[in-house]
């Protein structure tokens, strides 16, 4: 086998509870992550060469295609740390999760990446080592390897399986509206008051006793940047049961939503959770 094709799943956040800032300049969190049916895709070939190349393509603009991809910096890592030299690698993104959406569209495509050449090369790193690269490389990539509902802690890097139950999403996006992290830790960090409701210990009470978990949806993120958006105001008007995921933009409600709303915004609907992370195809 010298090519393979990986799904590569967005995740919500159905809690995101900030714990306070490390010395690293992330902040340790706890969240109650969700994967969802909306994916990414990659296409990896894997051929010997005279030299070692990594080769990104894609079908978003947007993107870059060199070293500063999250997939560019997976691969590299991933050869770096197995020894493999002298290799052509071409990676062809196929971009469906939006971008700047607090959905882990970058961090799903880099734990792709590292699975599907793990595979590629005879599965040479164990599940724990592919992890230990995921969490080296960015916040939510673990999530998306491990897939389905499961508690993150640290700065997001650490999971704890939780129960799973089959819910549907709607996600609504404003088209022209992306919010880093970096701005929307900034912005929560400045805040004077910070309440603190524990959510997440109530929604997992909740997924472990097959209740209802629609009032302990939360996130601290919207709390921080709600006041700057009036896009975000707007989805808040329209579905008062809708939250933020992760830094933002993206809005969800957990059912299959009928509503309207303008042109500049992104609605994607007939989601449902899975119980699977990032998967060869």
């Amino acid at each position: 086998m010298n090519s393979i094709r990986i799904k590569c799943p967005a995740k919500i956040n159905l809690t995101l509870e900030v714990e306070n800032q490390r010395d690293d300049g992330f902040h340790n969190i706890k969240s109650v992550m969700q994967l969802i049916n909306l994916y990414d895709y990659l296409d990896i070939s894997v051929e010997k060469s005279d030299s070692t190349l990594i080769e990104l393509t894609g079908n978003n603009p947007e993107l870059p295609y060199n070293e500063k991809n999250l997939v560019y910096k997976a691969a590299d890592l991933f050869l770096k740390t197995t020894g493999f030299e002298n290799y052509h690698i071409k990676i062809n993104i196929e971009k469906n999760i939006p971008l700047s959406a607090g959905l882990a569209g970058g961090s799903t495509d880099s734990a792709g990446t590292i699975l599907g050449l793990n595979i590629l090369f005879g599965n040479i790193l164990s599940k724990e080592k592919m992890n230990a690269l995921c969490a080296s490389l960015g916040s939510d990539l673990n999530v998306c390897l491990e897939g389905g509902c499961l508690l993150a802690t640290g700065r997001g890097e650490k999971t704890e399986k939780l129960p799973f139950v089959s819910m549907p999403v709607t996600l609504i996006k404003p088209k022209n509206l992306g919010i880093s992290a970096k701005e929307a830790y900034t912005k929560y960090s400045l805040k004077t008051n910070k309440p603190k409701y524990n959510k997440t210990e109530k929604i997992i009470e909740a997924l472990k006793h097959g209740k209802e978990i629609k009032e302990f949806l939360y996130n601290d993120l919207e709390y921080a940047v709600f006041g700057d958006y009036k896009e975000l105001q707007h989805i808040k008007s329209i579905l008062p049961s809708s939250i933020m995921s992760g830094s933002g933009s993206t809005y969800f409600v957990l059912e299959n939503s009928n509503q309207e709303f303008p042109q500049d915004y992104q609605v994607i609907k007939d989601l449902h959770f899975i119980p699977d992370g990032c998967s060869a195809e």
